[in-house]
């Protein structure tokens, strides 16, 4: 197969994360016989360094015309000050819009061998598997903005289109494990919420009878998610929710450079990144967690590519390399010598081969 990738390594770790997630894309296509690609674009604040803006045309362009896109992680201090007149978020929400990616896909599983890097009892994280959905281009991180020196406003707009597609997919999803969809709200006090429970309802009757429906509001969600883990299946939310309670859900594993993510339209371009920021404070120092973005070259096999032997390679690299003891600073046991960026991602191209 050929296909055509853009790789945003972004700021901080994302340039070291995508550093080591390369080569396993370029060994994927070596064993199986593929050709991929992989074209490098400045994005975030790199570009703005370099360009003005988080986001340049060219960029943009470039991601249009690639069948998949895989990002490191942007922004940090350099550009957030309140006097910052661009950011780098801004040039993520608007990609994220102009690829029309929806629906944003976070799967956490717990590793046997890394029960000890959770803060949470062994006895509850036992077993978890489970997927969140979090809409991804509506809510309050998209609605209009207003500041002045006394007030502040964001708007949060859904409308039940939205809603509907989002609710598909997790469903969708859903019927392939469990069959049980957790929908997470605050239906008690938001309008927005009122109608996502409104919609979600009338879609699961109508056109998911087969999969158990659940309601939930967002904080007893957040307190369900640290007691009862392994009850949740497929979670969907909205945006601003899906983002607190995935990075929530990381300690159920024990660190948030484990974790991958896709983010999908009706197409099968995609989005692919680790949930991880940009973590400028150890930028540079050959210490960050590059699992997290190489399992995100697995979801972008999966999804964008429709490669499920190859997608399940890398897993099974990344589940071989932990298991082997290589685990960085984050996920190393008290008693271990913590393996540098590139002593993990060189453990996963040995396991891959």
């Amino acid at each position: 197969m050929k296909a055509k990738i853009a790789v945003l390594a972004g700021d901080g770790i994302g340039p070291e994360v995508i550093a080591e997630a390369v080569p396993v894309l370029q060994a994927v296509a070596r064993r199986f016989g593929h050709e991929f690609t992989l074209s490098a674009a400045p994005f975030g604040g790199i570009a703005i360094d370099r360009h003005g803006e988080p986001l340049p045309a060219a960029t943009l362009e470039r991601c249009l015309a690639s069948d998949a896109i895989l990002l490191g992680a942007i922004g940090g201090p350099k550009w957030s000050s309140p006097q910052a007149k661009v950011r780098p978020e801004t040039g993520l929400l608007r990609l994220r819009r102009e690829l029309g990616v929806y629906a944003n896909l976070r799967p956490v599983s717990v590793h046997p061998e890394l029960r000890h890097a959770s803060s949470l009892k062994p006895e509850i994280i036992e077993g978890v598997d489970l997927i969140f959905v979090r809409e991804l281009t509506g809510g309050i991180y998209f609605g209009a903005k207003t500041r002045d020196a006394f007030q502040a406003t964001d708007l949060c707009t859904y409308t039940a289109p939205e809603i509907e597609r989002i609710v598909r997919v997790a469903a969708q999803i859903a019927r392939t494990r469990r069959r049980r969809l957790l929908s997470i709200d605050k239906s008690n006090v938001l309008e927005t919420s009122r109608l996502w429970r409104e919609v979600c309802e009338r879609v699961m009757h109508n056109e998911f009878p087969d999969v158990q429906l659940e309601h939930m509001l967002v904080d007893s969600a957040a307190m369900h998610l640290i007691r009862r883990p392994r009850d949740i299946d497929v979670a969907v939310t909205e945006n601003m929710f899906g983002d607190i309670l995935t990075d929530e859900a990381s300690m159920l594993c024990g660190s948030l450079g484990l974790l991958p993510s896709a983010s999908l339209g009706d197409g099968t371009r995609g989005l692919y990144e680790p949930i991880h920021g940009s973590a400028p404070d150890i930028a540079g120092q050959g210490i960050a967690n590059p699992y997290g973005a190489i399992l995100s070259v697995a979801l972008l096999l999966r999804h964008s590519l429709r490669l499920e032997q190859e997608a399940r390679a890398v897993e099974l690299a990344v589940h071989r390399a932990i298991g082997d003891g290589v685990r960085t600073a984050d996920i190393a046991a008290s008693n271990q010598r913590p393996a540098t960026t590139q002593e993990a991602g060189a453990a996963v191209l040995a396991a891959l081969a």
